[in-house]
């Protein structure tokens, strides 16, 4: 069974990857319901909660039921990320992950997230210093390397083991890939098939189906599968996944009662979280997926992600119910 530091997880767990505006409290809430075994905050900069900047320190907000839950953070700057951490520690986390998988641009410009794959030495530093600074578990979120030229990552891995992080997830594609193409897990099955590697190695990336996840498992032979987009707005990939891997065969969808009662209540925990104009707002990008695959819903959708107002939003899950109530979904 792996183990993050000190936490035990069940065999082959799934992790619910860090995604900015979409890892919220409330949606890991969900999750966890559906057999997410670890959860992972939204990413913070280290800048932001040093500042302390409004939307930095909101993403720190953990609650027990979330449990084993950890906080993500990124940046390049030593002294700002030691600073995160002592910060971060208050909430109190099981976990302190490191960010060096993020691609988007305003994030690899200042060397943070993917950014810092072109420095190894740096990122390397970085963590020491991280681990030493702090007794809870750390963990690495990364990519293959910066290009294709650059793929590394076994050397890098061993690295971080060396100087203390407890595991490590790595997503199948280099930053210039950004999301397109395929995933790559083979890299990441040589990283764990590395005689030296003691500890969890996590895939990510393109894990959409039961079938892939059991892929990753039995082919490539990795510790566990984070998930990050196919549980947007849908929560119940991880219980489906669970169910597959116990009996063979593919669980019944959720019907369109459990999808509304879901969207509802996500909702309202992101209202009552958030306040009523972020919690509609952030919640707008779930409703594609959760109603998806049904013919003629677009007047409703477009209901749900163009009103401001939360008793219209409520009013189309009603409206939904009462229209779609009985729609099969394949």
């Amino acid at each position: 069974m792996p183990k993050i530091g000190n936490i035990e997880l069940p065999d082959f767990p799934l992790l619910l990857a860090p995604m900015e505006d979409v890892s919220d409290p409330p949606f890991r809430a969900l999750c966890k319901e559906q057999g997410a075994d670890v959860v992972y905050t939204e990413f913070i900069s280290s800048e932001g909660l040093i500042r302390d900047a409004a939307k930095s320190v909101l993403k720190l907000d953990i609650y027990e039921k979330e449990r084993p839950v950890g906080i993500q953070i990124f940046g390049a700057e030593l002294d700002s990320m030691l600073q995160a951490v002592d910060i971060v520690e208050q909430s109190n986390p099981d976990i302190i992950d490191i960010n060096f998988g993020c691609p988007v641009k305003k994030v690899v410009c200042k060397n943070a997230g993917a950014g810092i794959l072109r420095d190894i030495p740096l990122m390397v530093k970085l963590t020491e210093e991280i681990v030493k600074r702090t007794k809870l578990p750390v963990t690495v979120k990364t990519r293959l390397g910066w290009d294709s030229n650059s793929i590394k990552i076994v050397e890098v891995a061993e690295r971080l083991q060396d100087v203390g992080i407890k595991a490590i997830s790595i997503h199948g594609r280099t930053r210039v890939q950004m999301y397109k193409g395929e995933a790559d897990w083979r890299p990441i099955a040589e990283v764990k098939n590395n005689q030296r590697m003691q500890i969890p190695v996590f895939g990510n990336g393109d894990v959409d189906t039961p079938e892939a996840a059991l892929k990753m498992r039995d082919e490539f032979g990795l510790d566990g599968a984070m998930i990050g987009r196919a549980s947007i707005g849908y929560p119940w990939f991880f219980k489906e996944v669970k169910h597959f891997f116990e009996t063979g065969k593919h669980l019944d969808p959720p019907t369109m009662p459990e999808r509304v009662d879901a969207a509802r209540r996500h909702l309202q925990m992101a209202i009552d979280w958030k306040g009523e104009k972020l919690g509609v707002f952030e919640t707008r990008r779930h409703y594609t997926n959760y109603f998806k695959g049904i013919p003629h819903f677009k007047e409703y959708r477009t209901k749900m992600v163009t009103s401001d107002d939360a008793v219209d939003v409520f009013a189309a899950f009603d409206e939904v119910l009462e229209k779609f109530g009985d729609f099969q979904f394949a």
